[in-house]
């Protein structure tokens, strides 16, 4: 594809693509930060809302590490002339970062949090992914607040929080930013979706045959059409509009951007 052809999304651009050989160095990235840190994921899902509301664009923009998820990515990512990478969806890649962090050398100085769903299943999802490690846990129908105040009533002098948000985009990108502003401390927050639920088998897995060839939202449409039927039979349609739309968008840019460029 010529460089005249290709689109160019900020947020497409923003994402660390990676193959299979990358991810453990990534893993040592991750659960060794500095700073605060966020973690997240776009799906096809995730980038119809930032299509449709600013705000979630914005908190989007500020998720310092965020993954590709998803075939419909894949494909965006072919258009804007990037290689797409490693598929690191949230229900495999999560759980495989927290068990690099809990295992690392840092370990003991990691305070777990999980922050999601309804009960029984925050509890038993943190429980499958925490296993017999304390932490701490809320739902996640709580006004925005309560999160910030939740996390400062139990931090511990000297710990790293490492906080796994269950909560859904884009109420968790929106948590994750806030709680970014707040702590002054190194914090992992992991956007993580379903990842409460799925760890808690609340919700069924794809089959590996429809994982592998990038078909697991069509594994969950089957298994809960009404409530994934705008995700998907409305939301795919829009995804492919905004990718043509988006696309239509970056050729004007770069025309007026040549002509400019031409007459200077």
């Amino acid at each position: 594809m010529k460089t005249s052809q290709l689109l160019y999304d900020p947020v497409i651009h923003k994402l660390k693509l990676l193959e299979e050989d990358d991810v453990t160095p990534l893993l040592d990235e991750l659960t060794t930060p500095e700073k605060p840190t966020i973690v997240g994921f776009l799906n096809q899902h995730g980038y119809n809302l930032i299509q449709q509301d600013k705000r979630a664009r914005r908190h989007f923009l500020q998720v310092n590490y965020l993954l590709r998820d998803g075939i419909g990515i894949k494909l965006a990512c072919s258009l804007n002339g990037l290689e797409p990478g490693a598929n690191l969806n949230g229900t495999d890649f999560i759980p495989a970062l927290i068990d690099h962090a809990l295992q690392s050398e840092q370990s003991e100085r990691y305070q777990l949090f999980a922050m999601g769903t309804c009960e029984p299943w925050t509890e038993e999802g943190a429980n499958a992914l925490f296993g017999d490690r304390d932490f701490h846990a809320i739902d996640g129908f709580q006004p925005t607040e309560r999160y910030l105040e939740f996390v400062e009533e139990h931090l511990e002098p000297g710990k790293i929080p490492l906080i796994v948000m269950g909560m859904g985009m884009p109420r968790q990108e929106e948590v994750a930013v806030k709680l970014q502003r707040q702590l002054k401390r190194p914090a992992l927050m992991v956007c993580g979706g379903a990842i409460l639920d799925f760890a808690a088998q609340r919700f069924n897995r794809a089959p590996a045959a429809f994982r592998k060839i990038g078909m697991e939202w069509a594994y969950r449409l089957l298994m809960e059409p009404r409530r994934l039927f705008a995700r998907y039979v409305i939301g795919i349609p829009q995804f492919f509009y905004y990718i043509v739309r988006n696309g239509r968008d970056s050729q004007v840019a770069i025309r007026e951007q040549g002509a400019y460029d031409r007459k200077s």
